[in-house]
């Protein structure tokens, strides 16, 4: 049975995925359609990307502004997600225009594309719901690090070997697998903490067997019926 983390990158989305008695692989998919295709019959595929989507501008998630405490120094990892009519739009103008009173920043405006495909996909495949369930990194690092956040950017070198230290620590073959990840893909497609954040994802999946915590604990539903929660697998204290 395959636990399978999803990570936007710069060429689709990379899939970390592990199973019992098996390799883990790892997977570049062009669309969220063809990775489904592959793993249908996953367990449990955890995706750093929102997947409940508020329905007017500047209008914030409960399980952002949580989860924001939580990590407390990575706390601008977590950014405002686009209201749903912003997101369905075919230029910044509208995009910003539609998410008044809230801002865009870059970053934002660099995914929407991958959000926007997300949100079509879970909206036309209610099968699929209930298995591609949304996450984020920086909550699975806390979560598995016994609720305390990493110190150091991802972006720094202390930063990626505080990660890797975390992980191995839970799960040894971590280290397979951030070295067949950096040496299969170039930089141009997969940037070297996208690894981190999908096998970090990953490792939570696979970990939890499905038995996870959402933030907030009571998620409210968005009007198309998606959960807007983050996922995570805690740790004993």
């Amino acid at each position: 049975m395959w636990y399978v983390s999803v990570d936007g990158c710069k060429d689709g989305w990379l899939a970390i995925a592990f199973q019992e008695r098996a390799k883990p692989e790892a997977k570049i998919f062009k669309t969220i359609e063809n990775l489904w295709s592959h793993y249908k019959n996953a367990k449990l595929i955890l995706i750093d990307m929102p997947i409940g989507l508020p329905e007017k501008g500047g209008e914030k998630r409960q399980c952002d502004v949580e989860a924001r405490k939580k990590i407390r120094e990575r706390k601008n990892s977590i950014f405002p997600v686009p209201c749903r009519k912003a997101v369905h739009t075919r230029s910044k103008e509208e995009t910003i225009r539609n998410n008044l009173p809230g801002g865009i920043s870059p970053f934002t405006w660099g995914i929407v594309p991958k959000i926007k495909e997300v949100d079509e996909f879970l909206s036309k495949n209610k099968d699929a719901r209930s298995r591609i369930r949304e996450t984020h990194p920086e909550v699975c690092f806390w979560a598995l690090n016994r609720e305390k956040p990493m110190r150091y950017s991802k972006k720094e070198d202390r930063g990626f070997e505080e990660r890797s230290r975390c992980l191995l620590r839970l799960f040894p073959p971590a280290k397979e697998v951030i070295d067949c990840t950096l040496r299969n893909f170039p930089r141009s497609k997969v940037a070297r903490d996208d690894i981190l954040d999908a096998l970090v994802t990953a490792v939570t999946a696979y970990k939890s067997k499905g038995k996870l915590k959402t933030i907030p604990e009571d998620p409210p539903i968005d009007s198309k019926g998606l959960p807007m929660q983050i996922v995570y697998y805690p740790i004993k204290k």
